[in-house]
């Protein structure tokens, strides 16, 4: 009787000659013209013959092919075809592979599809360096679909009771990129990283951590003998400090300020929104010590900046002005503390109303409401004070307060 089944036998895997052998239930030895020797398990569907490869000779062995083709034939039973079952596991495991992308990869993709709502580049460079400095190195190569609560932890608890805003952002970022992950469905479950009813049961609040400490100010009343010293200095740090304290500008606006943002005419800064903390552009009224330090700069200018650094290309370096400011001081300042001096002697010093202060600091103001009504920015009146608070840092400024002229009683 003639077998069905096992019709093939190892002498047969020698056969040289271009063909297909059959070892039976749809299993053949093909053998190409190149002389190429191919498992294939052939069957039916709907009528229309369907050949699929299981593999080579020199990889399965006889009895490996069988298994194969026993296996094809169960789907068969199950009306599934062997060759759609294949391509769908494939697809299974591609799509498999697709999820496993890294946190960076995800942060990559998050800041990609998010930085054109992002007002300006400062804000995606904050990004980058924040995930960089703090989160990279415990979660950078991990599969984003592995990251839970302890590892967030890991990131966000040695920041919490030191820089507790920091870490505050830092866990807004990480929730935000594990969010963005899901959506994309390269993890599922709940974010690890929210604050909700989640890790404000591991971290404390941060209002009952200790109080944030303010940047280190100048006392105002040193502010004169401060400025004589500065002046006495011919460094380009020096200059960038002197225009800082005159203009209450923060050192990220001043020290890259350039030439073409100089009206001498009107004697007027305009600091465009990328550097401004509220991306906004800011009008600076220029007193006559401001002009003279910046004729002071254009005497010796070499450079599009207006306090270069060493290398004409870049700007004067932040931290070379504070360690200038430190330095002149004496004392444990910072470049941003000296904008509370200002706002110290303007509030102890002036009659000029508050607001007038805040928006020469470039406040932003809170209250909704007193913004929408308010759509200028007083600049006439920061004229006036800008003024005064020069002539109180040269020392001419006379006794007792400063009156804003033209204020009503």
């Amino acid at each position: 009787m003639t077998r069905t089944l096992n019709r093939l036998s190892s002498p047969d895997l020698k056969k040289k000659k271009p063909g297909m052998y059959a070892d039976g239930g749809g299993l053949y030895l093909r053998v190409a013209e190149g002389g190429s020797k191919q498992w294939i398990f052939r069957y039916t569907v709907n009528g229309r013959l369907r050949d699929m490869g299981i593999g080579p000779t020199h990889t399965l062995t006889l009895a490996e092919a069988r298994d194969e083709a026993t296996a094809a034939r169960k789907l068969r039973l199950k009306e599934i075809d062997p060759i759609e079952h294949r391509h769908a596991q494939r697809a299974a495991v591609a799509a498999e592979a697709a999820k496993a992308k890294t946190f960076r990869q995800c942060a990559e993709g998050y800041i990609k599809d998010n930085e054109a709502e992002w007002t300006n580049q400062k804000h995606r460079r904050e990004w980058a360096i924040t995930l960089s400095r703090y989160v990279y190195p415990v979660l950078g190569e991990l599969p984003v679909a592995v990251i839970d609560t302890p590892l967030v932890l890991k990131v966000i608890k040695p920041l919490w009771a030191r820089v507790p805003e920091t870490a505050s952002r830092v866990r807004g970022r990480i929730e935000s990129v594990l969010g963005w992950a899901t959506v994309h469905h390269y993890r599922s479950g709940d974010n690890p990283a929210r604050w909700q009813n989640h890790l404000e049961q591991a971290l404390p609040a941060r209002a009952k951590l200790a109080k944030k400490k303010h940047h280190a100010a100048l006392p105002f009343v040193q502010a004169g003998g401060f400025m004589a010293k500065v002046r006495q200095d011919t460094r380009v740090s020096a200059r960038c400090l002197e225009f800082i304290v005159l203009t209450a500008a923060r050192v990220s606006e001043a020290n890259v300020a350039t030439w073409n943002e100089i009206d001498f005419e009107n004697r007027l800064w305009t600091v465009p929104a990328d550097r401004m903390k509220a991306d906004k552009e800011h009008r600076v009224p220029l007193s006559n010590a401001a002009i003279a330090v910046l004729k002071a700069m254009w005497a010796i200018r070499h450079s599009d900046y207006i306090f270069p650094g060493q290398r004409n290309a870049h700007a004067v370096g932040a931290n070379s002005v504070l360690r200038f400011a430190k330095e002149a001081a004496g004392i444990d300042i910072t470049t941003h503390g000296l904008r509370s001096t200002f706002r110290d002697w303007a509030a102890e010093c002036t009659t000029f109303p508050r607001e007038v202060a805040e928006m020469a600091l470039a406040h932003t103001i809170p209250d909704a409401v007193e913004a929408a009504y308010r759509r200028g920015d007083l600049f006439d009146k920061r004229r006036k004070l800008m003024q005064a608070w020069a002539d109180y840092c040269a020392g001419t400024a006379t006794d007792g307060k400063v009156v804003a002229i033209g204020r009503r009683s």
